[in-house]
């Protein structure tokens, strides 16, 4: 048996599926461990981390977002990056059939290892992707012994 904490902030109108087809959907999506739509309506941009032999690399993809409206603190050996995705002003001319772009506040943290430089953190914005590149301390650097 599986126990599973309970979580009070859920919308109970998001878990029970209204449809049999979404029922099928939420199955298989569930069974194949991904989730095609987040029907949390939660944003939470995707990342991806890259560890290369003398640094380390952060993406966070974080579409319609400008790099003043982001966030990037480091404290003790925790990276946290965080911002608003808002969402557009409400326009009556427009009749939405589909709206699966979520909006809203988010937080994610990294705990880092301890051989990295902390003042070489750097961090860009292109394309919607922000990109955070953070160097290894030089103890951390592998590097070939010569035998003299």
């Amino acid at each position: 048996m599986t126990l599973v904490r309970f979580r009070n902030d859920q919308n109970l109108d998001n878990m029970i599926p209204r449809t049999f087809s979404e029922m099928l959907d939420t199955f298989f999506d569930n069974a194949a461990g991904t989730r095609a739509i987040d029907r949390s309506g939660i944003f939470q941009p995707g990342v991806d981390i890259v560890e290369h032999d003398n640094k380390f690399e952060i993406q966070v993809s974080l579409p319609g977002l400008k790099k003043e409206e982001i966030s990037i603190e480091l404290e003790d050996n925790t990276l946290t990056i965080s911002g608003e995705r808002r969402s557009e002003t409400e326009d009556k001319t427009k009749k939405y059939h589909l709206v699966e772009t979520r909006y809203g506040k988010f937080t994610r943290s990294f705990t880092l290892p301890r051989n990295i430089n902390r003042d070489s953190i750097q961090a860009a914005m292109e394309d919607g992707i922000l990109s955070v590149s953070i160097e290894k301390s030089e103890e951390a650097v592998s590097r070939k012994i010569q035998i003299g």
